[in-house]
């Protein structure tokens, strides 16, 4: 199984030159670190920050600099600061190309809960919701399975969605999946020493399967 960075790795993969790109809170915040040499994306912080770099190295950090889950971040040349406002208008008007972030979980439909559990203390809603209405592709980071083993890619909801039908792809520490049009979770890539069976097994909405799944390329 891959851990979080790796996670992040791959979908880092995902990521096209000139893209504008908006990285969520948690596993999303990771990819930072992966994009690959040679291609140049500007990140945007929904808190207000566009042209983020990586995070910075111990002693470094500048408490001033942070992205939308608190941790502190760098700036590459020519970034901009501006405030919440201005980041949500570049949101709501599809002025970005990506957007990956997090999830409790998605469904075979492409719905997305990742906010809430009924009877826990959130403090907001957050972002996700303008993100998910707005963006142009959605890829999610996410863990398959809960600790309870239970898988979280589901045919249905069962926490408050975030949004209808806007899942385009999913990374997890088992596999990269598409979500059909259709519906359904499309099998395109399985984890390092991980097999189809033990994808099967973990996944409780309708997967689909075409022909041999390859095994993730992370370098």
């Amino acid at each position: 199984m891959l851990d979080k960075n790796g996670i992040a790795k791959r979908i880092a993969k995902e990521v096209k030159n000139g893209m504008y790109v908006n990285l969520g809170i948690g596993i999303p915040t990771l990819v930072a670190n992966f994009i690959p040499k040679g291609i140049e994306v500007i990140l945007q912080s929904e808190n207000g920050i566009l042209g983020m770099g990586p995070f910075p190295y111990e002693g470094e950090e500048d408490a001033d600099l942070i992205n939308a889950g608190k941790q502190t971040v760098t700036l590459l040349p020519g970034a901009a600061i501006f405030d919440s406002a201005m980041s949500f208008g570049m949101i709501r008007a599809q002025k970005v190309d990506l957007t990956i972030l997090g999830a409790m979980e998605v469904s075979e439909n492409g719905d997305i809960a990742n906010w809430k559990i009924p009877g826990k203390m959130v403090k907001g809603m957050g972002g996700a919701m303008d993100l998910v209405a707005s963006a142009k592709n959605i890829i999610v980071a996410m863990q398959h399975v809960n600790k309870a083993g239970e898988s979280k890619l589901l045919p249905e909801c069962t926490l408050p969605l975030t949004g209808k039908k806007c899942v385009k792809r999913i990374v997890t520490e088992l596999a990269v999946l598409d979500v059909l049009p259709q519906g359904g979770f499309q099998l395109l890539e399985r984890a390092p020493g991980i097999s189809v069976e033990d994808i099967k097994k973990a996944t409780a909405g309708k997967l689909i399967i075409e022909g041999d799944i390859p095994e993730m390329i992370l370098d």
